[in-house]
């Protein structure tokens, strides 16, 4: 009797227990979603600081805070961005772009390449030589610096956006050959059999069955890749001549007075961070895609 009379209450209870569940999921779930837009929107402050102090003059700069155009939107001036484009800060800005998507486009192809040699092709000392190309994962490049300056001298390529590209390929495969192979290795073995047994060759297969499949991962690879060149300081300070300098370069080059030049450092900062910016938010789906990429079988 006491078991009958107990089972009622049991299941009364799991029925209020999941109705709280139910509502504390929701409330959680509501919670937690604007703690993570007050988390983007301080996030961003920044951004939208640097923004207006690059529309500011420095005596507005100067005599109060970015903040303060809340209430004095008369600030707000072009003038600082016109003054930098016609500074000769668009060489450099070229020069960004054509060091940074060269290098990128390269060292996705080739890591590519490899990456599937490594995955699907078998031949002597294959694991090995992954090994080895791993191990280079922990090789910092500043004990490159001066072999590879006095190698650049010797071709007589060294100052040149050529020899900054080229450093940025040799150091990005390592890690780019890790990512890639890792995610070809995941593709099911059936549909390159079924390629080979129409005849397919290797590259064929490569280019019409495996770097489709790899879009996401390839994203990803791109958009680090994309970051860490566009961003790089210490390459440029050491390969690049003035002529051959990037954004990076030729900011820093002013911060000798920072005081004075703030009207330049904040437009420059700000369109050095705008295409990073744009290109995550146009390839972010395959970016989440491709860090997802193989946390689930």
């Amino acid at each position: 009797m006491t078991t009958v009379a107990a089972e009622p209450r049991q299941q009364a209870a799991g029925i209020e227990r999941g109705l709280a569940g139910r509502l504390l999921d929701r409330i959680g779930g509501g919670v937690v979603q604007v703690f993570l837009v007050l988390v983007a929107v301080f996030w961003l402050v920044p951004t939208l600081g640097l923004l207006v102090v690059s529309m500011r003059d420095d005596t507005a700069n100067n005599s109060s805070g970015w903040w303060t155009f809340f209430t004095k939107p008369a600030q707000i001036t072009f003038e600082n961005y016109s003054n930098l484009l016609t500074s000769g800060f668009t060489s450099s800005f070229w020069n960004t772009i054509l060091i940074t998507v060269p290098a990128t486009l390269l060292i996705i192809f080739i890591a590519a390449m490899a990456a599937y040699a490594f995955a699907w092709i078998e031949f002597p000392g294959r694991d090995t030589v992954f090994l080895l190309v791993i191990a280079l994962l922990v090789v910092p490049i500043q004990i490159a610096l001066i072999p590879i300056a006095k190698l650049y001298g010797t071709f007589g390529i060294f100052g040149s956006i050529v020899s900054v590209v080229l450093f940025h390929v040799a150091f990005g495969l390592p890690f780019a050959i890790f990512l890639l192979r890792n995610f070809f290795v995941g593709i099911p073995r059936e549909l390159l059999e079924a390629a080979r047994m129409d005849g397919a060759p290797e590259w064929r297969i490569f280019a019409t069955v495996v770097f489709p499949l790899a879009k996401p991962a390839v994203a990803s690879l791109g958009i680090f890749q994309f970051l860490w060149v566009w961003n790089d300081l210490l390459v440029a300070l050491v390969f690049a001549d003035t002529q051959n300098q990037p954004m990076t370069k030729a900011l820093q080059s002013q911060m000798r007075q920072f005081g004075t030049n703030v009207d330049i450092l904040a437009p420059g900062a700000f369109l050095s961070l705008i295409i990073p910016l744009v290109l995550f938010f146009a390839f972010q789906r395959y970016f989440v895609q491709g860090l997802l990429a193989g946390s689930v079988k």
